[in-house]
C-alpha cells in the first residue's frame, strides 16, 4: 500500500496498513497532539486534537481512529489544522475553570503545554466557564478535581481495560459530562476501587492526583511500555505508592 503524508510518499508494509494514521505519522517523527489517545488503550477519537486533513474528505478526521487506504493523501500541519487545534485547545480550557498558576499539574499538564508552548495562544479565544465543581478528596490516596478534567476518558478506559473493576465511568453528556465513581459515589466509599493508581498516572491534566506527592512523581511517561509489559485484563497492579 502506498500513501502520501505531507506530499512524502510512504510505502506501507502489510502490518503498517492495519495501523492508524496516528501510529504511521508518529513513526515518521512528526508531532501530532493527542488528548484522549494513549498507546495501549482503545482509541476513541473523542478530543479531536489529532485531526489531519485527507484529500477528498470534506472535514478533518481523527488520526487515532482512521486507517490508511491506497493512494491516500494526508496533511498533518496545514493552516486550517493549526486554527482548529488552537480553538479545540481553548474550548477544552473554556469548559472548566483551569487556573494553571494554582494547579498541582503546573508544568506537567498536556493542556497547558498545548496552549502556551505548542500553539502559543495569548489571551482567551472563547469565554471560560468559571463555575466550580466540588472536589472529591475522600479517597485515602487520591483526589479527583472535576474542574481540571478535559474528559479524555483515559482514566475510564484504563480502569476497565487494565485494572478490571471499571470503577470509573461517565455521567451525562456534552459539557455536562462528568467522571463518576461507581454509581456516582464518593471515591472513599467505593466498593470496587483497588487503589492501583493507574487512572492517576494516565491523567493528562491535574484532574487526578495523589495526595502528598508531586505530580512529576506519579506521571508515567513510559506508560505504553508499562502497559505492554503488564498485559491486558490484569485484575490488580502494584500500587504507585512508594
Amino acid at each position: 500500500m502506498r500513501i502520501f503524508i505531507d506530499d512524502q510518499e510512504i510505502e506501507l508494509s502489510e502490518e503498517q496498513s492495519n495501523q492508524t494514521l496516528y501510529s504511521i505519522i508518529s513513526s515518521l517523527g512528526k508531532y501530532i497532539p493527542v488528548g484522549c489517545h494513549l498507546d495501549g488503550l482503545t482509541p476513541i477519537g473523542a478530543c479531536r486534537m489529532c485531526i489531519v486533513e485527507v484529500k477528498g474528505f470534506r472535514r478533518p478526521v481523527s488520526s487515532c481512529i482512521t486507517k490508511p487506504f491506497d493512494g491516500m493523501y494526508v496533511y498533518t500541519n496545514t493552516e486550517k489544522l493549526k486554527i482548529y487545534r488552537k480553538y479545540l485547545t481553548e474550548f477544552l480550557f473554556g469548559e472548566r475553570p483551569h487556573p494553571c498558576y494554582v494547579c498541582l499539574a503546573d508544568g506537567y499538564c498536556d493542556l497547558q503545554n498545548w496552549k502556551y508552548k505548542i500553539f502559543e495562544i495569548n489571551g482567551r479565544l472563547v469565554d471560560y466557564n468559571e463555575e466550580n465543581i466540588p472536589v472529591d478528596d475522600t479517597h485515602k490516596l487520591y483526589v479527583i478535581d472535576h474542574n481540571r478534567c478535559i474528559l479524555c476518558f483515559r482514566c475510564v478506559r484504563i480502569c476497565h481495560e487494565y485494572a478490571g473493576p471499571h470503577t470509573l465511568d461517565v455521567k451525562n453528556m456534552g459539557a455536562n459530562s462528568r467522571i463518576i465513581i461507581d454509581f456516582d459515589d464518593k471515591w472513599g466509599e467505593s466498593s470496587t476501587c483497588i487503589s492501583c493508581g493507574k487512572c492517576v498516572m494516565v491523567c493528562p491534566t491535574g484532574a487526578l492526583y495523589m495526595k502528598n506527592k508531586e505530580i512529576s512523581k506519579t506521571r508515567r511517561f513510559d506508560m505504553p511500555k508499562f502497559l505492554e509489559s503488564k498485559g491486558k485484563r490484569i485484575r490488580k497492579f502494584e500500587t504507585v505508592v512508594s
